[in-house]
């Protein structure tokens, strides 16, 4: 789905937009509307040519960039409420400084546009939205009860897959050494199910006491269940009636003189004291919920989150926004509260500290129709959907509800202190100044090229988006098969522009002065050599001249284009390490994805040696399995559902894939 937007630039698109769509009936619902450029004088839009449906906007920069996306029940109130002569927050004013046009999507419910709005913020973190950047710390536990033998697993996202999930922890070290007390306490099988479907003989967790090899029938489903129900019952917080349980079997099976079964007992009883103590009890009458606090620091602000299950504290977060004040408060909480749970199972309270007004203008246009629901409403129904089951945002109710908030906000009040600290040094700005830059590189791409003996060629990019890598737009390009890197990169650089926007403020090449002046000249020939700053970083010389490639080494040389001589950078100066650390991740990416290549090469040339396997067939084979280990398990009727496999072809494929 490509968009022109009017002097903006060339026609720029919103890259894989059907893939972030949440629900399929947004995709059918949503409309496009296009509306000239907005110019920093703030032109008022014509009235009747914003929509008074629900729906989302999308303000972007003169390169094409996504800068903000909002959502509102009323289109034209909404956008229209930008342009009032006074009362506008800085943030917003910012905005509007730097939009140079404006897109629409309409959808046909208030809660399409939220979810809509969510999805496009987390794919394309625009630089004036409050974006929740680091979403995927979170562990948690999962049963599938499902599952005769269930499996305690680590997980990180929470799937709606009937199964039971536990947490969140934000502590992945603490969450698995809970694992593996809960493991050693309880028996329960740790293998994977394909594991435990393939397996001869009992694990060596079985010899330990650790598992009951259930592969081997060795244990029913019943006495299997009845460790799965003491887990449960621990990890919902229901330590005392369990603790009362197992002090009774052991004093029992002390009696009956089973000493072994006495000791497991006093062993399990240990371990569930050793987990409780951790958790502190807030709310005595048990229940599940999050309290959110909010502090205003001086230069940002910033939230903490508590989390408290069957009444037990069992963990926290905190977030730091920069250059938000007080006023942003609203905005903040009702953004957090959209994106933090699209990706967690929400309890079914949510405690803020107060409810924020909507942030729809309070007076519509006389056309405009009615609006029957507010933006916690429309909150709370997704949430609710997620859960499956009611959600409600509330504010303090009681004396206990506020000592919650109070926790919250005193947690949000040292990460504010904490990174405050830290920002009196913005790395960023550092590079900006070392590297002469117009502005701080929010985003900095880098690429390197690997290859062997210049074979399987790949060109891997890295993104770093405010000082923090950002995977999901890592890019590895296959290039033409030569040993000449500079050629390479020039190539290179025709595959990036027609990747499209968004720009990076910085490209690092992996390189000297020539793999720089390639890049230069390709930018030159396609008219974009404005279109982004450039710099290379390149390995010290030694004292014969050589690249010094030992461990350790921090004196990288930095080279701009039109300079012949590498910047006078300190060694260990900040800015240089840093552009180290993305060079070597950069370095990293690209090298894995070429010995990826290189072996994915060798595998189909062995594959190919097999009769009946020709191009076409090892082509296949791969863009249907992730490796030879995963076509050696494929069944028959796994076979059988690629494209043009019969179910002869199918038997002959598995035949021949077990011998290799």
């Amino acid at each position: 789905m490509r968009f022109d937007f009017g002097n903006a630039g060339p026609a720029q698109s919103i890259t894989d937009f059907e893939s972030i769509l949440p629900l399929k009936k947004i995709k059918r619902s949503c409309g496009k509307q296009l509306f000239p450029p907005i110019l920093p004088g703030m032109q008022r839009p014509d009235p009747a040519s914003l929509p008074l449906s629900p729906g989302v906007y999308l303000y972007k920069d003169a390169k094409g960039r996504i800068i903000y996306v909002g959502k509102a029940r009323v289109l034209r109130r909404r956008i229209l409420s930008y342009f009032r002569p006074e009362g506008l927050p800085a943030k917003t004013r910012a905005m509007l400084a730097h939009a140079a046009s404006l897109d629409v999507l309409t959808t046909t419910t208030e809660k399409e546009a939220l979810l809509l709005e969510s999805s496009l913020i987390k794919k394309h973190r625009p630089h004036y939205n409050i974006v929740l950047r680091d979403d995927k710390q979170y562990v948690l536990f999962r049963f599938d009860l499902k599952h005769p033998f269930p499996r305690l697993e680590v997980v990180r996202k929470a799937r709606r897959d009937g199964a039971r999930y536990f947490g969140p922890f934000t502590s992945a070290l603490a969450a698995r050494e809970t694992w593996k007390l809960l493991h050693r306490a309880f028996a329960l099988r740790r293998c994977s199910d394909r594991a435990m479907k393939n397996r001869v003989r009992p694990c060596l967790y079985h010899h330990m006491g650790q598992c009951p090899a259930p592969c081997m029938q060795l244990v029913d489903s019943r006495q299997y269940y009845e460790a799965v129900h003491k887990v449960i019952e621990l990890l919902e917080g229901r330590s005392t009636p369990l603790l009362t349980r197992l002090r009774q079997e052991m004093e029992a099976a002390s009696e009956a003189l089973e000493f072994e079964a006495a000791a497991r007992l006093r062993d399990q009883i240990r371990a569930v004291e050793r987990t409780v103590e951790r958790q502190a009890t807030v709310l005595p009458g048990g229940g599940d919920m999050d309290a959110i606090g909010l502090f205003a620091a001086d230069k940002g602000l910033a939230l903490g989150i508590i989390f408290v299950r069957n009444g037990a504290m069992t963990d926290g977060r905190t977030f730091y926004w920069s250059g938000l004040n007080f006023e942003d408060a609203p905005e903040l909480l009702w953004s957090f509260v959209g994106q933090y749970y699209s990706t967690m199972t929400p309890p079914p309270r949510i405690l803020l500290p107060w409810l924020p007004p909507d942030d729809e203008d309070a007076g519509p246009p006389p056309d405009a129709p009615s609006s029957p629901h507010s933006q916690r409403e429309a909150l709370e129904q997704m949430l609710a959907e997620r859960r499956n089951g009611p959600v409600r945002l509330v504010a303090p109710q009681h004396a206990k509800d506020n000592q919650l908030v109070d926790v919250a906000q005193s947690n949000a009040r040292e990460e504010a202190r904490r990174r405050e600290r830290h920002a009196e040094q913005d790395i960023l700005q550092q590079i900006a100044t070392a590297l002469h830059l117009p502005e701080r590189p929010q985003r900095i791409e880098c690429v390197d090229v690997s290859h062997t003996g210049g074979r399987q060629t790949r060109v891997g990019m890295v993104v770093f988006e405010d000082a923090r890598p950002h995977p999901p737009a890592y890019r590895s390009y296959a290039m033409p098969d030569g040993g000449d890197d500079y050629a390479t990169l020039y190539q290179w650089i025709a595959r990036r522009l027609e990747s499209g926007p968004p720009w990076p403020d910085l490209l690092l090449i992996d390189g000297g002065r020539g793999q720089l002046r390639a890049v230069q000249r390709a930018l030159d020939e396609a008219g974009q050599g404005d279109l982004f700053s450039l710099a290379a970083i390149a390995k010290a010389r030694d004292e014969d001249g050589h690249a010094d490639r030992r461990a350790g080494n921090v004196a990288d040389r930095i080279f701009l284009p039109g300079r012949s001589n590498p910047l006078p950078l300190r060694e260990g100066a900040p800015e240089l390490l840093f552009l180290q650390h993305i060079r070597d991740t950069t370095h990293n990416f690209a090298i894995g994805r070429h010995r990826k290549a290189r072996g994915k090469a060798a595998l189909s040339g062995e594959l190919m040696r097999l009769s009946g396997i020709g191009p076409a067939t090892a082509r296949l084979l791969w863009e249907h399995f992730a490796s030879l280990e995963a076509m050696r398990n494929a069944t028959e009727e796994d076979l059988r559902r690629l494209p043009g496999i019969g179910p002869g072809k199918a038997a002959l494929l598995r035949e021949k894939l077990r011998g290799i």
